[in-house]
This record gives C-alpha cells, structure tokens and sequence, in this order.
C-alpha cells in the first residue's frame, strides 16, 4: 500500500478550494432529511471519486476531501460516519456500515516532536458484502475481506480475512462465517 504524506503547515490553493468543495456539499448533503433521498444521492455521487447504484449516507456524514472514497452498488453508511480520506478508501458491493463509525487512512508521527508539521495517508479497501458494526474504527492500511463482519465497538487495526468475524480492541479473530 502506498504512503502518501502530507504537509499541515504548507497547504496548497489546490488542496484549500477542494476542502471548500467538500465541506460546501457536506453542508448540503447533511442539511436534507431522509425523505429527500434522490437528492442526497445525488450529492454523494458528486462528493465521492466513484459511487455505485443505491448510495445512502446517514445524517451527520463527515469526510476530508470526498475524492478519494470508492463505493460499490448498495452501499449504506448509518448516522455519523466520519471517513478521513486522505489517501483512497475503496468500500465493495452491498457493504453496510453502522452507526458512529470512523474510517481513517489519515496517520501522524508517534513522536511530538514535529507531530504537528505533517501526516500521512494509506489506503483502505473493504471488499464486498460486508457489515462493519456501530462505534467501531477502521484504522490506515487495513483491507477487510469479502463477507467479513466487524463487530460493535472494533479497532481494526489488521486485515481481516474473508468471511469471518473479528471483535474488540484490537479487532481479533472470532470465528469463520459459513
């Protein structure tokens, strides 16, 4: 997976009309109610790089740039999903992703020291048909298998094989899903 880094105190035109961009069609998307669905899918489809057939996104949605994130058909995010998409997030087919639930590729230093001049972005992929469950986190380089289910409350720190199910802090194997 590449490592893209980024600078916080140099912030290029480019990079601030973008954010613009984002957060103006955040505003919009978050401001319609559940009843204006055609609309709202219409302004994810206008926010993400790419987006299947079916998009629904939950109030309260939050993002960085929008670009960076791929969904496939039927994809469904529940109330207040934060994805920070500083590098790319490719989420599969018919995947659904609950209530509270952070995605992020974006990362800092460990050490203070500098902590604040810069970060860095990895990729995520989510594979097809998958259920990552309310309140959980999706930490930067992890790729989840098809068929997998992210219990409640998990920190995926790992990758997760296919069909399987992976609870807790840090997210660990549970079981096969059959």
């Amino acid at each position: 997976m590449e490592k893209i880094t980024f600078s916080r105190t140099d912030i290029s035109e480019d990079v601030l009309l973008q954010l613009t961009k984002t957060s103006e069609l955040i505003k919009r998307l978050n401001s319609l109610s559940l009843v204006n669905h055609i609309q709202k899918q219409e302004i994810v489809k206008e926010l993400f790089g790419s987006s299947g057939s079916n998009p629904f996104v939950g109030d309260n949605f939050h993002c960085d740039f929008g670009k960076n994130i791929h969904v496939g058909d039927n994809f469904h995010a529940d109330y207040n999903c934060t994805m920070l998409d500083v590098a790319e997030i490719h989420i599969g087919n018919n995947c659904l992703i609950g209530p509270d639930v952070g995605i992020y590729t974006a990362g800092h230093r460990l050490q203070p020291e500098g902590r604040t001049l810069d970060g860095y972005g990895i990729p995520i992929t989510i594979g097809n048909d998958v259920w990552v469950g309310g309140h959980s986190v999706i930490l930067p380089g992890v790729v989840i298998g098809d068929g997998a289910v992210i219990a409640a409350g998990s920190v995926v720190t790992s990758n997760v094989a296919p069909r399987t199910l992976v609870a807790g802090n840090p997210a660990k194997f549970k079981k096969e899903i059959i």
